[in-house]
C-alpha cells in the first residue's frame, strides 16, 4: 500500500501488487530493458522512473521524486494510452526508439523518432528529471535524439522550456490531468501565444482563454508581479529567431520547486519544505477576480481595490450602466463618451497597468517611447501604446489598434504592470471615471 500526492493537495490511498525492484542504474539499453517491477534511479537519487497504478486498473510509466513521500508524479509517458493489462515493459526497439510495450509486445507508447542507427541508443534518467534518448557514447545535450522535457505533461521543472522551438516546430505546453486520479489530458492547457506581443495563456478546451500572464516586459510578465524580488528562483524568457520560451532555475539546486496546471484550471507553484516534509503553495493563478480573463470587457480596467471592481478611465463610460453598478457585471466593458478628433487627440497616461491582450499588437524593438507615441498619434486607428521593455529606462514600442482587452490596475505597492498611454479626446486627459 502506498500514498500518492496528487496535484491539488488530495492524498489518495491505492493498493499495489507490484513488488518494486530498484535497478542500480539510470539507463536502459537494447539488451537491458525495464520490467514493470523495476525502476530507474537518477545518479544522485533525485528522480525515479517506473510503472505505477492509480487504483483504476490502468498501468502508467512515469517519473517522480525519489526521496519525497507521498509520491509526486511529474511526468507520464502514456497518460492517454494506459496499459490495461497487468504487464508492461520499457525497451529499446530495433529502430533505436524507446518503446513501452504490453505482454504481447504491442507498442503502447514510443519516442517515435527517425533514428539513424549509426550506434546503439540508450535511454537515461537524469537528475534534472529529464528522460533522454541518446547515442550510447554521446552525452552532449545538443545531440539528444529525444527528451521528455520536450513533451511535458502537467508539470514544469527547473531547466525545462515552456514555449516554441521555431527550428524543430516543437511547442511545449502544460496540460492538466483530467482528475486527481486520472492523468489523462484534461481540459486546461498553459502555453505561449506567439502572436503580436507574446504572453502565456491558460486555455480551457484549447480555445477559451481563462487567464493570461501579460507580456514579458524585461523583468517579469506584466500580470505576474509575484515574480519580482524572488531570490530563490531565477526566471528566464528568451525570444529569438530560433525559439521563444520561459524557463526557471533554482538558486539552490537542492531546493525543489515545481510548476503545474491543475484539473480545476489553476496553475500553481510549489516549493518543497524539507523541515515540514510537505509541498508549500508558493503562488497560484488565477487568485482573485481580476485575474479572470476579460472581467471588465473592452476598454474596462479591473481593480480589486475599488468598488465596483470594474472601472472606465476618463473619456469612457460603462456600456451597460445597470449591469455595471447594480449587478457588478462589467463584462460589457466601456465605450467612448467624447467625440474623437484624430488631429487633436491626446494620450492618457495610466500607471501600473497589466497591458492589454496583445495578440494583434504591433511591435518594434528599435523605437523608443517618444517615437512610439509619434507614430500612434499620426495613426487615427491607434488606440494605445507602451514600451515593450521597461528595463534601463524603457525601450521598444508596442501599439494597439484594436479594442483594449483584459487590463488590470495594480496598487503602487504591488509592483505590477507598467505605463500605458491610451488615446482619448483632448478634453478628457485626466484620471478615472
Amino acid at each position: 500500500m502506498e500514498a500518492f500526492h496528487i496535484h491539488g493537495g488530495i492524498i489518495i490511498i491505492v493498493f499495489f501488487f507490484i513488488p518494486f525492484l530498484c535497478v542500480a542504474t539510470d539507463i536502459i539499453t537494447p539488451t537491458q530493458p525495464l520490467a514493470m517491477n523495476q525502476t530507474l534511479i537518477s545518479s544522485r537519487q533525485v528522480f525515479e522512473l517506473g510503472f505505477f497504478d492509480l487504483g483504476n486498473n490502468n498501468l502508467y510509466l512515469g517519473i517522480w521524486y525519489r526521496q519525497i513521500r507521498p509520491r509526486t508524479i511529474v511526468w507520464l509517458a502514456n497518460r492517454d494510452a494506459p496499459v490495461t493489462s497487468s504487464f508492461g515493459k520499457l525497451t529499446i526497439g530495433d529502430d533505436g526508439n524507446v518503446n513501452l510495450v504490453d505482454r504481447s509486445e504491442t507498442p503502447i507508447w514510443s519516442s517515435n523518432q527517425s533514428v539513424v542507427r549509426l550506434t546503439n541508443t540508450v535511454a537515461q534518467l537524469l537528475d534534472s528529471g529529464n528522460f533522454v534518448l541518446r547515442h550510447e557514447n554521446d552525452e552532449n545535450p545538443e545531440n539528444y535524439i529525444w527528451q521528455s522535457f520536450d513533451y511535458p505533461t502537467d508539470t514544469l521543472l527547473p531547466g525545462m522550456k515552456l514555449g516554441l522551438s521555431r527550428t524543430t516546430g516543437i511547442n511545449r505546453i502544460l496540460k492538466s490531468w483530467k482528475a486527481d486520479n486520472d492523468p489523462g489530458s484534461g481540459d486546461y492547457s498553459y502555453g505561449i501565444n506567439i502572436n503580436g506581443f507574446p504572453e502565456f495563456v491558460l486555455l480551457r478546451n484549447n480555445e477559451t482563454v481563462t487567464y493570461r500572464s501579460g507580456p514579458w516586459n524585461g523583468l517579469t510578465f506584466s500580470g505576474t508581479p509575484e515574480m519580482k524580488g524572488v531570490s530563490i528562483i531565477h526566471f528566464q524568457f528568451h525570444n529569438t529567431s530560433d525559439e521563444i520560451y520561459y524557463s526557471y532555475e533554482m538558486a539552490n539546486s537542492s531546493v525543489y520547486s515545481r510548476f503545474l496546471v491543475t484539473s480545476a484550471g489553476n496553475f500553481q507553484r510549489y516549493i518543497w519544505t524539507a523541515t515540514a516534509d510537505t509541498w508549500s503553495l508558493y503562488w497560484q493563478f488565477p487568485r482573485e477576480r481580476c485575474d479572470n480573463y476579460g472581467r471588465c470587457g473592452p476598454f474596462g480596467v479591473c481593480n480589486t481595490n475599488s468598488f465596483p471592481i470594474c472601472n472606465c478611465f476618463n473619456g469612457f463610460r460603462p456600456r451597460d450602466e445597470y449591469a455595471w453598478f447594480s449587478l457588478q457585471d462589467g463584462s460589457s466593458g466601456c465605450v467612448r463618451s467624447s467625440k474623437m478628433d484624430c488631429g487633436s487627440d491626446g494620450f492618457l497616461p495610466l500607471k501600473n497597468i497589466k497591458l492589454p491582450e496583445g495578440s494583434k499588437a504591433f511591435i518594434d524593438r528599435a523605437m523608443n517611447l517618444s517615437q512610439c507615441g509619434e507614430i500612434c498619434k499620426r495613426s487615427c486607428s491607434c488606440k494605445a501604446y507602451a514600451n515593450m521593455d521597461v528595463t534601463l529606462g524603457g525601450s521598444g514600442c508596442v501599439i494597439w489598434d484594436v479594442d483594449l482587452m483584459d487590463m488590470k490596475q495594480y496598487a503602487e505597492y504591488e509592483g505590477g504592470g507598467q505605463d500605458l498611454y491610451v488615446r482619448v479626446a483632448a478634453s478628457d486627459l485626466g484620471t478615472f471615471f
